[in-house]
């Protein structure tokens, strides 16, 4: 493997992409093999548009990345005892092959070494790169020196038109080990034909526009039933119209967001913290709702009882987890993050999630068992149905797991960044859909009060009961009662055996 194979692998997994502006305040660089690298950007860009003035003032349709004030400072003791020559190397992915080299098959380097520059194949001392075989002027390279004693070298302003759609790098490299401590500051402009969203997030501004307009329609489908049955209205119906309206500001905030970040360049921080507290919020309060259902409550039991702290415990616990690792992926910059800080963060709320499925089952399964034992057909019928689809929509999710596993292990250089957006959008619409069953199952209607939990003391199930076999009362003597006459029967614990003929019609 390539030197600067291997940085842009360790680059990949611990960048995020912050904006579409890089700033560079006074960062280091670092030692990499013979070469000392800063990372300077990497982002998918689509091609500019046929038929347009490509300029480095042009608004609309071209595709560019845009180098502004870069400038590199030296420490002083480097100034008497260093050229002080600093590179710039863009390239596309494809091309990472081209850049580096070995002398007579040895180890593969990134500067230009003293054997490899006897052989005449480079300048000893610079970048070693060779042409890319499908496009001659490419990898793009700038370089920048010092000069005389000065600290500071100014790099003049550069724009590179991109006519490739692919994934684009960008790195500053440096050769001199004496020029050790040298800083960067300045900004470049990565610009697509559309904007400056990333090529990988851009179709994601359209996805959450139709998402927007999805929940729209949910929500006038379920408003409307609410208020043409609100006197038939369940708790659990009020807690449903609570996620549609939490749905509806999330889709609409993450679309703002990126319409923001598409004209601007930088995220903006105040709306994307109103996303990300929104969409947290919601996905903890689903997956409490579906946990309380799971339970019976307000269909077949009234309260929660000693669970309800439990519950309240899980739910802010998931919240915490998943707000903290959604801020630190959507807000903050975390460049330096490694994979093991970040896994840190991940695993609490996989393992919560886990715990939720896991604790939703169990309790389906107990409420199933007590529904049918007590032949309350209705309801029944409904947790069933809830059942299948939570079911299917675990496997989908497990199923789909595996595949961005797969996804992102055979695209450690992000080649397929143009289907990246669907990863995220997927899950989306997996939660949208299962929302959309479970409206299906408990719309608002004039039945609604058959789902409703009744005091009947057959429904109590905070008491682990069961039915018990149903005994006759002795026969009384011929000359007390008439053989003809019928007696009401009773169980052991007393009561009527009429009283369970409520279950059996339920």
């Amino acid at each position: 493997m390539a030197m600067l194979s291997a940085l842009f692998l360790v680059c990949v997994w611990v960048i995020c992409i912050k904006a579409s502006v890089h700033d560079y305040a006074g960062e280091e660089f670092i030692s990499k093999g013979n070469a000392f690298v800063f990372h300077g950007g990497s982002e998918g860009l689509f091609s500019s548009l046929p038929n347009n003035n490509l300029t480095a003032t042009s608004q609309f349709g071209d595709s560019y990345i845009r180098f502004e004030k870069i400038t590199f400072r030296r420490p002083k003791e480097a100034a008497q005892s260093s050229s002080g020559l600093v590179q710039a190397i863009v390239f596309e992915v494809e091309d990472r092959e081209t850049i580096g080299g070995s002398a007579y098959g040895g180890q593969r380097a990134v500067c230009c070494t003293q054997d490899l520059a006897k052989l005449g194949v480079c300048a000893q001392g610079e970048i070693i790169h060779r042409p890319s075989t499908k496009n001659l002027n490419w990898p793009k390279m700038f370089g920048t020196s010092f000069n005389g004693d000065d600290l500071v070298a100014t790099m003049q302003p550069k724009f590179i038109q991109i006519t490739e759609t692919g994934m684009y790098n960008l790195y500053f490299i440096h050769c001199d080990p004496n020029l050790k401590g040298l800083v960067i500051e300045g900004k470049t402009v990565w610009k697509n034909p559309t904007g400056y969203l990333p090529g990988r997030m851009a179709p994601l501004k359209n996805f959450y526009g139709f998402m927007s307009l999805a929940f729209v329609v949910l929500g006038i489908f379920w408003f409307s039933q609410y208020a043409r049955f609100w006197r038939e209205v369940l708790q659990l119906q009020n807690c449903i119209t609570l996620v549609i309206t939490l749905g509806m500001f999330e889709m609409a905030l993450w679309y703002f967001e990126y319409a923001e970040f598409n004209k601007t360049g930088v995220r903006p921080t105040g709306i994307t913290i109103w996303a990300v507290t929104f969409s947290t919020v919601k996905h903890t309060v689903a997956r409490v709702i579906i946990l309380m259902v799971s339970m019976g409550y307000g269909v077949v039991r009234p309260t929660l009882g000693g669970l309800t702290s439990k519950v309240i415990m899980l739910g802010g616990t998931f919240f915490l987890a998943s707000e903290v690792l959604e801020l630190v992926e959507n807000v903050g910059a975390i460049n330096d993050l490694s994979g093991k800080a970040r896994l840190f963060l991940v695993l609490p709320v996989a393992m919560l999630d886990a715990f939720f499925i896991l604790w939703i089952f169990t309790s389906l399964s107990a409420t199933l068992n007590k529904l049918q034992a007590r032949r309350m057909m209705a309801k029944l019928d409904i947790y069933r149905k809830f059942t299948n689809a939570l079911a299917v929509t675990v496997i989908v999710s497990v199923g789909w797991i595996c595949y961005e596993l797969y996804f992102k292990s055979n695209d450690v250089y992000n080649e397929h960044w143009q289907n990246a957006w669907i990863i995220p959008a997927f899950w989306q619409v997996l939660s949208f859909s299962l929302l959309c069953v479970i409206c299906a199952l408990w719309a608002p209607s004039q039945n609604s009060m058959r789902y409703a939990y009744s005091e009947d003391a057959s429904e109590e199930f905070d008491k682990e009961e069961t039915l018990t076999l149903i005994k006759p009362s002795p026969l009384p003597p011929k000359d007390v009662k008439s053989s003809h006459e019928v007696r009401p029967m009773h169980n052991s614990d007393g009561v009527l055996n009429g009283d369970l003929e409520e279950d059996k019609t339920e």
